[in-house]
């Protein structure tokens, strides 16, 4: 693995693990695509650091058990704003 390669895979799962980030909010911090982050803690990690990749692995399936909720969250806001001007 490029040295490079092995200090971004370190950086973002350090960041993971310490703000409890989704993969779509690490890639956008970091500058590279969703599957780049998930390939990263997925596949490049466990062979790196096996306590690390553990601990973001366990923010990962936090996040996805939580994802339907700020889906609907989300859905809530738009209606919410685009009828927010139109009366009843």
């Amino acid at each position: 693995m490029r040295d490079y390669i092995w200090r971004r895979v370190l950086e973002v799962s350090q960041y993971i693990a310490r703000t409890g980030s989704t993969v779509r909010e690490t890639a956008g911090v970091f500058e590279v695509s969703k599957s780049t982050v998930h390939k990263d803690v997925s596949e490049r990690l466990p062979q790196i650091d096996s306590r690390l990749a553990g601990r973001v692995r366990g923010v990962l399936e936090h996040n996805k058990a939580e994802r339907h909720i700020r889906g609907g969250e989300a859905t809530r806001r738009k209606y919410a704003q685009s009828h927010a001007g139109v009366a009843p």
